[in-house]
């Protein structure tokens, strides 16, 4: 398979013929510089794939075999998308392990562009102090990150690996970056599709980029053709709105819909209400009832409350949920189960609570 050569990283360009100059023998394997060497090293090979490692949050991880053709497709896109060029300047702050840090390196070797390299960390722009076009971070970074983003130039800036919330968007109202949130899984090679969430284009809807084809199944959840991306389409357990033929309103995942009483509930929903309430993490999720069949719970990442605390709490629940949205139970744990990308993994979670009852 042929495949594009270089890579500029830090100003040096790097091919097959001297990516062996990038491994540190002084770092262990998995260091984030060795990472980047060994995807390197896995994309001048001769197999048509990379092999990448699901996120784990809605399931159990698994591999999956990417073509790298789809990667290229997928980085095309999104270069096009926010106009980068061999005259950039991009970051990544991200571990090249996943397939958001992978694809910031498929995007440089597409586009042409300078790639910085930071160590990854909650607040990878602290030291930065070169003017940046593009990058790609996490929910999780961009909230440690939201002030020094204030006085730093970094033009456009793609989140994802979890929702941004309401909470966090009014953080970053003072940001003078573009911030987009970013739709899409490892399966489709990142996103396909955006929501600006910053400035006088800031909207609640996601667009889908170029070559992608949107509609809805007998469920309300998301289907997705990219024929540049994948040879099938790709059935999703996202409940959406879709808003013309290529926009859509995210409602929240069709296998965490709560059926209490006969009335379906979504927590996403209930969650988006509580932000701002709550002043530690949280889910919202259920438990088996005997009369309800379901009964919604609320998980709060914190010591248990005084009672006094809890009553100003429920307080507070009964003045902004529906009756059918009020949670029957509160529970307490600290500290909440986490993924390597800081995404709260709500099963293990909620299994670890629940053994502290």
């Amino acid at each position: 398979m042929t495949t594009f050569e270089n890579i500029t990283l830090n100003g040096r360009v790097y091919n097959w013929h001297n990516v062996d100059e990038l491994y540190l023998i002084s770092e262990p394997d998995d260091s984030w510089r060795n990472t980047i060497y060994h995807f390197l090293l896995n994309w001048y090979d001769t197999t048509d794939y990379i092999t990448v490692q699901t996120s784990g949050s809605t399931g159990k991880p698994k591999p999956i075999r990417l073509p790298k053709e789809s990667m290229m497709n997928s980085a095309r896109m999104t270069n096009q998308f926010f106009g980068l060029s061999e005259v950039n300047t991009c970051l990544l702050c991200l571990p090249a392990s996943y397939i958001a840090g992978k694809m910031m390196l498929v995007r440089t070797i597409m586009g042409g562009f300078n790639l910085l390299t930071v160590e990854p960390s909650s607040n990878p722009f602290q030291e930065l102090h070169t003017p940046v076009d593009f990058t790609a971070i996490t929910p999780f970074q961009l909230f440690h990150s939201a002030e020094i983003l204030q006085q730093k130039s970094v033009r456009k800036i793609i989140v994802g690996g979890g929702p941004v919330s309401a909470t966090l968007e009014k953080l970053c109202e003072n940001i003078p970056s573009e911030l987009y949130e970013t739709y899409g899984m490892t399966e489709t090679c990142s996103h396909i599709a955006l929501r600006r969430f910053n400035g006088k284009e800031k909207t609640d809807d996601f667009t889908a980029l170029d070559g992608v084809k949107l509609r809805l199944d007998n469920r309300n959840c998301l289907a997705i053709y990219a024929p540049h991306l994948l040879k099938e389409e790709i059935q999703t357990n996202d409940l959406v709105e879709l808003k013309g033929v290529n926009s859509f309103h995210w409602i929240g995942r069709a296998d965490s819909t709560i059926n209490s009483g006969g009335i379906k509930i979504h927590p996403e929903q209930i969650e988006k209400k509580l932000e701002g309430i709550i002043p530690t993490s949280f889910f919202i999720s259920s438990i088996p009832d005997e009369s309800l069949e379901n009964k919604v719970v609320l998980i709060v990442e914190s010591e248990i409350y005084s009672s006094e605390d809890e009553k100003a709490l429920k307080a507070l629940l009964v003045n902004v949920l529906d009756k059918y949205e009020l949670p029957r139970l509160i529970i307490y744990n600290s500290p909440f189960v986490y993924s390597d990308g800081h995404k709260v993994l709500r099963k293990q979670t909620l299994e670890k609570a629940l053994k502290r009852l």
